[in-house]
């Protein structure tokens, strides 16, 4: 371990060859191939004309909100680059990513746009940020461009011809490794180094901030924005700077998807695909129904792009029912097409309940002060509030007769530290009364759920429950599936906060609770709150999470290059390098679920790189019938496209059907029959090790690099539910 750490800097000097090896592969892309496209991020064409919202049409749903604009912003195909433009008048107008990007910007990329500007006038194209903080802004300063990165850390013009004399510019910027370009019309204006690669999830267009604090806003109009995952080359710009990418499918939900619409009737609308004529609309309270177009969700075909439900004379006459959740579907419809009709996406809205809901401190909720106000969301159409209090279930939960009020908070007075309390509020709206549900909060002082957390799902078959003490000296571990009667398991002092209940079954919900005591204090003993996890309904091999890291002061207990064996030490004849250097080693930002993912760089000048797993548990590959092996793996379109394989047991092999697999962009599950290990004589009973690797293990031949990421390797039964047929159906 004293070699490992001695040799951080050595693999610094290596990570830094292999980004130089990947931007040089990166040159060799000559025009915008399939995988480019697939690299596209999102693409605001501005062709709508109408609304306050621009359609991502590259179909990530990265769209955008129009802030202070209205139709006048929009501006018709005289006047826009290419088609209609939006126009923005300086004072106050903006765009902003609605939310945050489907995927992070986190590597490569490159960003293109069409704008005009006013002479004389400081303004701000773009600001790339991670949540609020700004990380690159490229900025009109003179009537010239100025770029800086990382909340102006360092700042470049890109040169001294004038932008802003009302004409219409291209301007590109590419990040590829540490190294930033910046493009005007083509041309080549700048080149910097970063001392970082900066990970960015939201753009802002026309001003600096995205709160409504802003300076610097853009007089003049944008065209075409486009941002890409990769990086291109010179002689790739030109190629984006013409507009392209179409997209058929209605988007744009208004209400947005998944949220509470304020009424029992609703006016939804959408941005229609690009070559509708007309719209099949779909409306029910069935996710699948909606989805399948069963009868009765079908409402009709139209020429408008919205419809009334709620009112007599249109779909459900008598009013939406509050509590209920209603799904629709748009279908675009073009007869002269033949590839029509095109399937919508099932979006969703909810009227609210009766009852009161998002309660504050939410449901279940921990740590909380011990002078907390409460409060929630009123029911639909309540005008009296009647709250219950206190720290027993049952006498909450039966409680009658209680004093109405007509505010939507509640004060309790001074708490108990470490106690865990329970409330309800009935509604009336003066026709009934509506009978809440109870909810619970503790207060700070309390134990904590560490692993698994309280309601976790997918959760291994064989866990370790580890907990934060509380006020307590010692502890008593309560556990079982049933929660009004849980067992005692065990009990201990102070730094034996874990327990391991042993093999479990699969799927199944079990409860625990973790009480404390501590002699000095008169408050003893505290009873903890009750906790919930969900085991998995197939085999976990490895998800990543088990892993730490490097910190400061602590021991090298668990990391990632400890149980992956790499080529670390052996590179002359194995190439990868499991874990990011420099910290943190586990990857945090790219992963397909959970919070880690293994990276491992490889690099196949040796002929192969593979990491190898040896298990020490979970090696009956039989158990519950289980006959299939996923694995979830994620590329870089800048990846040298080398053969992915797995092994079991050193030497039985399977190879990825997909020779470009390493380039994929997005996480891909990989699905293995396992009988194709039986069949070269696996013991599918007792599996001793997992091998991911890149190239040719029997026969390794030079190759190149890349960088690609693993997660979440499971076993699955041959019937699976709907939730795992989901996620294992790509490959």
């Amino acid at each position: 371990m004293k070699k490992r750490k001695k040799n951080i800097d050595m693999r610094r000097k290596q990570k830094s060859v292999l980004w130089l090896s990947l931007s040089l592969s990166l040159i060799l892309l000559a025009s915008i191939s399939a995988t480019a496209q697939e690299a596209l991020l999102l693409h605001y064409s501005f062709n709508e004309g109408v609304g306050d919202r621009v359609r991502d049409v590259s179909g990530n749903e990265n769209n955008a909100i129009m802030h202070n604009m209205d139709d006048t912003s929009w501006v018709d195909g005289k006047e826009g680059r290419f088609g209609a433009c939006l126009v923005l008048d300086g004072i106050d107008d903006y765009l902003t990513t609605d939310g945050f990007f489907s995927e992070p910007l986190d590597g490569d990329f490159t960003l293109s746009m069409w704008f005009t500007g006013t002479p004389g006038r400081r303004a701000r194209l773009f600001q790339l940020r991670t949540g609020d903080e700004q990380m690159l802004n490229v900025r009109i300063i003179d009537d010239i461009l100025s770029i800086d990165d990382h909340g102006g850390v360092q700042t470049e013009d890109s040169g001294d011809v004038i932008v802003a004399d009302q004409q219409w510019h291209h301007f590109a910027i590419v990040r590829s490794g540490l190294s930033l370009i910046a493009y005007l019309d083509g041309e080549q204006h700048l080149e910097t180094s970063l001392e970082e690669v900066l990970a960015m999830d939201n753009v802002s267009i026309g001003v600096r901030d995205r709160d409504g604090e802003q300076d610097d806003y853009l007089p003049g109009k944008v065209d075409e924005f486009k941002l890409y995952t990769i990086a291109f080359d010179a002689e790739d710009i030109e190629t984006i700077k013409a507009p392209g990418g179409s997209f058929p499918q209605a988007s744009g939900p208004n209400p947005k998807d998944g949220t509470l619409n304020p009424d029992t009737w609703v006016n939804l609308s959408w941005a229609p695909g690009d070559y509708a004529v007309s719209h099949d609309a779909y409306l029910g309270d069935n996710f699948d129904a909606v989805n399948e177009g069963a009868e009765g969700t079908f409402i009709g075909n139209q020429a408008d792009t919205f419809i009334v439900a709620g009112f007599p004379g249109f779909p459900y006459p008598d009013g939406l029912m509050p509590g209920t959740t209603y799904y629709w579907r748009i279908d675009e419809v073009n007869d002269a097409d033949p590839n029509s009709p095109w399937k919508g996406n099932v979006w969703s809205f909810m009227i609210p309940p009766k009852t009161a809901y998002t309660p504050d401190p939410a449901d279940s909720g921990e740590t909380v002060a011990v002078n907390a106000s409460l409060s929630w969301t009123p029911g639909f159409g309540s005008k009296l509030h009647t709250v219950y209090f206190g720290d027993n279930f049952d006498e909450v939960d039966n409680a009658a007769g209680g004093p109405p009020q007509g505010a939507a908070t509640y004060e309790p007075g001074e708490l108990k530290q470490a106690k865990t309390y329970y409330w309800r509020v009935d509604e009336f709206d003066a026709f009934g009364t509506y009978t809440g549900n109870v909810w619970s909060f503790t207060t700070e002082g309390a134990v904590a759920a560490l692993n698994p957390a309280n309601g976790a799902v997918d959760v291994t078959q064989t866990p370790v429950l580890t907990w934060a003490p509380g006020l307590g000296a010692s502890h008593e571990v309560y556990f079982g599936d049933d929660a009004a009667s849980l067992e005692l398991k065990g009990s201990g002092n102070l730094g034996s906060e874990s327990f391991e209940p042993g093999q479990l079954e699969w799927d199944t919900t079990y409860y625990w609770r973790v009480d404390e005591a501590n002699n000095a204090n008169a408050d003893s003993p505290w009873t903890g709150p009750l906790w919930s996890f969900t085991t998995a309904n197939f085999l976990i091999i490895d998800d990543m999470e088990a892993y730490n890291d490097i910190e400061e002061g602590e021991p090298a207990s668990n990391r990632i290059y400890m149980a992956w064996a790499d080529g670390y030490d052996n590179p002359a004849v194995n190439g990868s390098v499991v874990g990011n250097d420099p910290p943190p080693i586990a990857e945090q930002t790219i992963v397909h679920s959970g919070n880690l993912s293994m990276p491992m760089a490889y690099d196949n000048a040796v002929g192969k790189s593979e990491a190898t797993l040896t298990l020490t548990s979970n090696r009956d590959w039989t158990v519950k019938g289980v006959n299939t092996l996923t694995i979830w793996f994620r590329g870089s379109a800048g990846n040298a496209a080398e053969n992915l394989y797995v092994a079991l047991n050193g030497n039985a092999v399977v190879n990825n059907d997909n020779p470009d697999a390493a380039t994929r962009i997005s996480w891909t599950a990989w699905n293995i029959d396992l009988t194709r290990f039986a069949d070269q004589g696996v013991n599918l009973a007792n599996v001793n090790s997992i091998t991911l690797g890149l190239g040719n293990k029997n026969n390794p031949v030079a190759g190149g690099a890349g960088m690609i990421y693993f997660d979440d390797i499971r076993l699955y039964r041959p019937t699976l539910d709907t939730k795992t047929s989901s996620m294992v159906r790509g490959s």
